[in-house]
């Protein structure tokens, strides 16, 4: 259910285990809820729009701005299902250098699997 707070902030309610229904503000990049019946509290999860890494038709990784507003850390995040964490900026920013890394490798492979190839070093 989606409401309007008077400062015109959006709320929404959820439902839970151990607090019944809460209302909580609703980030402006907010468009999902990771939510299932017997949730708590804590459980709850602001989830943006997912950032899909796909390879040929099939999904890799997905990546979205994520914040538990009662959970341990309420900071938001970036949650990546790469690696099944959620990290701060600067941590996105490493993985995406390990990433680049990581292609300059698998290029270095596809030139000497191109070499191989046309050598017939098979």
């Amino acid at each position: 259910m989606d409401h309007r707070m008077p400062s015109g902030l959006r709320t929404i309610t959820l439902p839970t285990s151990d607090h019944g229904d809460v209302t909580i503000p609703e980030p402006s990049w907010c468009v999902s809820h990771e939510t299932l019946p017997g949730d708590q509290r804590a459980d709850i999860v602001h989830l943006g729009p997912d950032t899909v890494l796909t390879f040929r038709g099939r999904e890799l990784s997905t990546a979205s701005l994520a914040q538990a507003p009662f959970g341990d850390d309420t900071t938001p995040g970036v949650s990546v299902s790469l690696i099944g964490r959620t990290l701060d900026a600067r941590a996105v920013y490493e993985l995406a250098a390990a990433l680049d890394t990581y292609a300059d490798r698998l290029r270095t492979l596809a030139d000497q699997l191109l070499v191989i190839t046309a050598e017939g070093d098979l």
